[in-house]
């Protein structure tokens, strides 16, 4: 690892309003982890905009959050896999137009299709990992940055994955996609530093959900915790007490 590890503060919890007026976008939103970040953002008082390439899956996750009385999302189907510059901007545009701002990201989207040898590695799959996991986090963070660094504080969060397991043999595409997500997080930093744009990196520990499931065939994955301990810390970083973990990675392994 090359980026700094932090740690939330001791105590620490979501304090209601935490992300008021705030706008935050969330990828892979209907996912288990993106679900779980878009339902604590929204609980901390942001407007979040859900972003996925399964219109009906969105739909669902806009009823499910209504239904418990949480601010209103806003639905923005986008899929990444085959989403061009002109899609990226689109949504760009279209926040500018319906808010005026945007103050934060988290990519939570992931591309994995199980642990393959490289000599087995599809080449397709190997691409779509690369480009879903690292370019399309590039390309829509690129074309958010007018806003995010027009806003007076904002934050991009990207989750990465265990790094002294997907290093290793058969993690194929999905590992390097994480190793080329550290870096991006540490050249966006030292690029932005100096503006009210922060960059993070998100560590999970162990959670219940189907890419661990797809990942640990003999693991017991109903036994580990739901997401929703990984979806507040990405709150914290979404919110002006992030400012303390600015560049670094924050590791939740411990605790």
């Amino acid at each position: 690892m090359t980026l700094a590890s932090v740690r939330l503060p001791a105590g620490w919890s979501v304090q209601p309003g935490s992300l008021a007026h705030r706008v935050i976008l969330v990828t892979g939103a209907y996912g288990g982890l993106g679900s779980a970040v878009a339902h604590a953002a929204a609980r901390a008082g942001a407007t979040v905009v859900l972003t996925g390439r399964r219109k009906r899956q969105l739909e669902q996750l806009y009823d499910a959050m209504v239904a418990v009385q949480l601010p209103e999302p806003v639905i923005h189907p986008l899929d990444l896999e085959a989403a061009t510059p002109n899609d990226y901007q689109a949504v760009a545009d279209g926040l500018e137009r319906d808010f005026g701002r945007l103050d934060g990201i988290v990519h939570a989207a992931a591309s994995f299709d199980g642990l393959t040898p490289i000599g087995m590695h599809k080449p397709d799959e190997w691409l779509r990992a690369l480009h879903v996991n690292v370019s399309a986090p590039f390309a829509l963070t690129q074309a958010c940055m007018p806003l995010l660094t027009a806003a007076s504080d904002s934050a991009v969060v990207f989750v990465l994955d265990n790094p002294e397991l997907v290093r290793k043999a058969h993690w194929g595409a999905y590992g390097v996609s994480k190793a080329a997500t550290e870096r991006f997080v540490e050249i966006l930093h030292q690029e932005t530093e100096h503006t009210p744009l922060r960059a993070h990196a998100l560590l999970p520990a162990p959670m219940r959900t189907a890419l661990r499931r797809q990942a640990y065939f003999g693991e017991d994955t109903s036994k580990l915790p739901l997401p929703d301990a990984t979806a507040e810390a990405a709150v914290y970083l979404l919110s002006p007490q992030g400012a303390a973990a600015r560049g670094g990675m924050l590791d939740l392994r411990h605790d």
